[in-house]
Parts: structure tokens; sequence; C-alpha cells
């Protein structure tokens, strides 16, 4: 039977211990079958799994050996298999296959598979895969897979997907498992136009943007008016947070403005293209005068505020534009710049058809969760939980 999208087989197992168990009571097949009236070859077919023995008879094996039928013979844990639309990059496996980690969601009418290592370094040995598959899995298309799951159906249907580039989104779920449900919250780091593609696409459940706009002095609702068609999203604030320059400690480069990124000396660290980062940076050059050829490391991009604040610990950069709470984690210091808005934005539909993704937006205009994220430095929950009304042509 071919296995829809979306849809799981087990393949029920049954574990059967007959064999050792006459054999530790020192019986041979004939004599156990004379006491439990029935023939030898019964007892050496069922102990060859070629005959499943009906009620009455194990009930009579298990009486003659002294032990419970589950001594005998249980269920062992079925093995589920899903198939989804392969999304993200595959890890280089060794040879022979190796099993690759995977995480799955169920976004719509749609099932997403994305391998663990998407995550980064850092949560890919953290977070749990939902399943396991290999290159013998992959169907010649390169975009079907085939999944061993190796966690609950109903965990993996609860699980919430988002996109964008705030790490503080884990928390979410670390709150909703504390205090509502077993919901897991996965946090896809891309940039805010990457994950934007991301939801259209039909690849997450939710994305987190911050766009600033110096025209309208607006976050992210003029890029989603240009963006967007209809009005089936909702735009929902998860925090203000503060945007700058992320140097070492003490300042070593004397760096406080955009200009100063023309110096020789100074090697930048950017972000991908499409990202809240990427924009502000570009905004402040074309303000100083300053053309991108003439910033060192302009072309060299990585996709968190993470790996920006560790490049620059690394001493692979000077400085690079990030959110201050990565650089109170990486004790580097902070050239404030501006404030901006984190939304996420939210098909309406996923918030019915999903079985806790309401539970996420409950979750983060909670008193214990804001003040842990205003306790990681960097963060203003005034807004937190603000609708936004999103007008599209």
């Amino acid at each position: 039977m071919r296995i829809q999208d979306g849809t799981l087989k087990n393949i029920v197992r049954f574990s059967n211990h007959l064999k050792s168990i006459r054999t530790k009571k020192g019986l041979s097949q004939v004599e156990l079958a004379s006491r439990a009236d029935v023939t030898r070859q019964a007892v050496s077919a069922i102990e060859s799994n070629l005959y499943l023995p009906t009620t009455a008879v194990a009930l009579h094996l298990a009486s003659v050996l002294a032990c419970r039928v589950e001594d005998l013979f249980s269920l062992v844990p079925s093995e589920e298999f899903i198939e989804g639309t392969l999304v993200g990059r595959l890890p280089q496996v060794q040879t022979p296959p190796q099993s690759i980690r995977v995480k799955i969601s169920i976004v719509g009418k749609r099932t997403v598979v994305r391998p663990v290592t998407d995550l980064g370094e850092q949560f890919s040995f953290a977070v749990p895969a939902d399943g396991y598959m290999n290159e013998t899995y992959i169907k010649p298309s390169r975009t079907t897979v085939r999944v061993k799951l190796s966690r609950d159906r109903e965990a993996i249907q609860q699980e919430i997907s988002v996109a964008g580039c705030d790490p503080a989104i884990f928390l979410v779920g670390e709150h909703l498992r504390r205090h509502k449900d077993q919901t897991t919250v996965i946090g896809w780091a891309m940039g805010s136009m990457a994950a934007l593609q991301a939801l259209q696409r039909g690849e997450v459940h939710v994305a987190g943007m911050h766009l600033f706009d110096p025209v309208t002095g607006e976050s992210n609702l003029p890029f989603l008016k240009r963006s967007l068609k209809g009005s089936g999203y909702d735009v929902v604030t998860f925090a203000t947070w503060e945007e700058g320059f992320l140097v070492r400690r003490g300042n070593p480069k004397s760096i406080r403005t955009a200009a100063d990124l023309a110096e020789a000396t100074v090697k930048l660290i950017n972000r991908e293209e499409g990202s809240g980062a990427r924009l502000l940076l570009d905004q402040r050059l074309r303000a100083s005068g300053v053309e991108p050829t003439q910033v060192q490391g302009y072309d060299r991009s990585v996709s968190s505020h993470f790996e920006v604040a560790r490049a620059i610990t690394e001493h692979q950069a000077d400085v690079g534009i990030g959110i201050r709470s990565a650089a109170q984690f990486f004790a580097l210091d902070f050239i404030p710049l501006q404030s901006a808005r984190y939304d996420l934005v939210v098909p309406k539909p996923y918030l019915q058809s999903h079985p806790t993704l309401a539970h996420l937006f409950e979750a983060i205009v909670s008193k214990p969760f804001r003040n842990e994220i205003e306790a990681l430095g960097g963060y203003d929950t005034s807004q937190t939980g603000k609708v936004h009304a999103l007008r599209v042509a």
C-alpha cells in the first residue's frame, strides 16, 4: 500500500519468548505440547513465528510454564512511517548510509520534513529528532521522502514551526510544556524576508520579522503590504528589541557609526540579504555615503544574530549588526542604533486547523514568559501580544 503524504502506516510486530521460557523450564516441544493439549507441530510453528496462538492456546501454554501470557507474547512498539516534502539542506552522509535526523511539521495540508542540522550547530545537538531517514528513503524527485518516526504521532501534530531569527522563540515551547501542554516550538534561523517566503511556501506555521521602514517609521507592515495578498494573516508583536553594532569588549577599533566601517583595519561580518540586520546596515551605509565595496567583509554573511556574535568573539570579524541580547550572551560591547518590533506573522486558517498554535500566542503574553525574555536583555515586552491591522491591497 502506498503511503500518502502526511499519513502514517503501522507495522505491527510481536515479541515471542516461548522457546526461551520452555528451554529454561527444561521441557521439550513434545512435553510442552502434551501438557498444553496441543500438537508438537503447533508448538514448533508458534516458536518459529509461523503461527499466532489463539487466546485459549496462549493461556494453556502460560499455565503449563507457570508464567503470564504477556511473558510469552507481547506487542513490540510498532514502527510508523510518514511521507512528506523535504526542505532544507541534506547533511553529507557517510558510507554505508547514515541515518539523518529530521524534524516534521504538519503545516496546513502539507507534511514538511527538514534535517535537524538546519537548526545550526548549537541546537542540532539539543533538539531531539522526530524521525530518521537515509538516502534509500528519498524518492527519485528528491522532494518526497519517507521517514521512520521516533516520536509519538500526536506530539508531532502539535509541533509548531517558526521561521525567523529570534532565538528566544525556543523559550515559548518550554513555557507551553510547563503550563499548558506538550507542544514543541522549533525555530528555524533565517532572515525576515526568507522567513516570510518560507511561510508563503507552506513550510512553516509562523514567520518572524523585524524590517524597519525609515520613511514611515513603521516596522514590518509596509513590507508585508507589498509582499502578501489578501487579509488572511494576523500580525502579532513578539517583542521590541534593540539593534546595533556588536564589537569586542572595550571596542578596540573605536566603531561608533557606519562611516567607521570603511576603515581599512575594520572587518565586518554581515547578515544575509533580506534580513532585518542587512537592511539596517544598508540604510546606515547609504546615510553615511559609504559604498558596500568600501567595507571589508560586506560579502561574508551568516544567518543568525548568534553567528554574528560568535564570529566577533572568535576574532573572525570586528563588527556586525545584531541584537543586544546576543551581545550580552557573548560578553560583547553593544552600540545601539535603533529599536524595532519583532512581529510574528501567521495565516489565520492555521490558527483554526492546528491543535495548539493559538496557545503559542497565549504563552507570549503571559507574565512569566515576558519576565524571562526581558531578563535576557534588550527586549521590551510592553507591546507583546498586540495585533496589528494588515490591510493588503
